[in-house]
């Protein structure tokens, strides 16, 4: 079995031309991509979700720096048409998980999960992490353990818990 690079996103965004734009100039100023998503039809906004690659906190500072960035990128490649509104943020505490490296980072905590397609008759499923190789993610649920395939993957967000506040106070990196 090949084991996935971890930066490697699981989840499937519309553009990842995007992506492939902006990545290597947020690597070069020390951030990390965590998520791009382009919503809304009449009135589209592009949300860049980022975070430090040193773990420290997201200042507005930081935003702005990236903001000012991926904006010079997106006005010479003019990706998308029309017009948008560039919305950059951190991933906070209860963050997406869309990277192979985040579901092992935050193993131990509660996350919920969003399929593409039904696996054992359901799409959604909440648990505890308890590992992730290349192709599966194993969870901990009221049900009992599960194993989702982690190409079925469109979502994944961690669930806000007390052990989820405990652990980004002691020094643990959230993003």
């Amino acid at each position: 079995m090949v084991e996935l690079d971890p930066d490697h996103r699981i989840d499937s965004r519309a553009d990842t031309r995007i992506d492939d734009l902006i990545e290597p100039s947020l690597g070069d100023m020390g951030y990390e991509l965590v998520r791009v998503q382009l919503s809304g039809s009449e009135r589209r906004t592009l949300q860049i979700m980022a975070e430090r690659v040193d773990g420290a906190d997201m200042t507005v500072e930081d935003c702005a720096s990236i903001s000012r960035a991926v904006s010079a990128i997106l006005d010479v490649e003019d990706p998308i048409r029309g017009m948008y509104t560039l919305e950059v943020s951190s991933p906070g505490i209860d963050r997406p998980l869309t990277r192979k490296k985040d579901f092992e980072r935050f193993a131990g905590h509660r996350v919920r999960v969003e399929l593409r397609r039904l696996i054992d008759g359901r799409k959604r499923y909440n648990g505890k992490i308890v590992g992730v190789t290349a192709d599966m993610l194993r969870l901990t649920t009221d049900q009992g353990e599960v194993e989702v395939p982690v190409m079925e993957i469109v979502a994944a967000k961690l669930i806000l818990t007390d052990d989820l506040i405990e652990a980004s106070q002691g020094g643990a990196k959230h993003g």
